[in-house]
């Protein structure tokens, strides 16, 4: 048993220990706080925006890409078959293999590919999207758009087919929308153009 110092109030048994101002249960002191996560990361599925209605690429843009894979696979098996038969390098024809595997199945790919493209005209921005495993989203703001430009290629022009390119202040906003039927194309830069212009003027 202890002596109190001098001076130093006894302790009397029926004095009450002192309570806390204030009471807080201890699971809410130590139960950390919700986060809700995104849907698509809780999904894990493929990224969606609800309530959009995308605006899909011409489907001749797919015999165009087959027409374009197909001709550079002719190209690099008849360059293959020159040099296997002038230097007679047998071994070559082994790494071709893996090229022809790899093409065939990027091929087989194509339609979903371009299935995918897509883009959306909204209030403030132009939205586009691309990619099957890979997704990609721009917003490209109307405002900072300083170059609509249309690019048609011989494949593309026999196709009636263009592309439509935006320029920003910003590389990683580039945009490219590949398979516009031509009509569709300038009518879109038209009206891009005249957009921008009335953001930036502030009208």
């Amino acid at each position: 048993m202890t002596t109190p110092h001098p001076g130093e109030p006894r302790p009397t048994p029926d004095q009450p220990a002192e309570r806390p101002l204030i009471e807080t249960p201890l699971e809410e002191l130590s139960s950390p706080e919700t986060v809700q996560a995104d849907p698509a990361e809780q999904s894990g599925k493929r990224l969606e925006l609800p309530d959009a209605e995308w605006r899909r690429v011409s489907r001749k843009l797919i015999a165009v890409e087959f027409i374009s894979e197909g001709a550079g696979l002719v190209l690099v098996t008849a360059a293959v078959v020159f040099v296997a038969l002038v230097w007679d390098w047998t071994w070559i024809w082994w790494p071709f293999a893996a090229f022809a595997v790899i093409s065939l199945i990027a091929a087989a790919f194509i339609p979903r590919r371009i299935r995918s493209i897509g883009y959306q005209l909204r209030a403030d921005d132009l939205l586009f999207r691309r990619g099957i495993m890979w997704q990609r989203f721009v917003a490209v703001p109307y405002g900072r758009m300083q170059l609509v430009d249309i690019n048609r290629g011989p494949l593309s022009r026999a196709f009636g087919l263009a592309d439509l390119k935006f320029v920003t202040a910003s590389a990683s906003t580039g945009v490219v929308i590949n398979g516009l039927p031509e009509a569709e194309a300038e009518g879109l830069r038209d009206h891009l153009v005249a957009v921008a212009e009335s953001r930036r003027t502030g009208l």
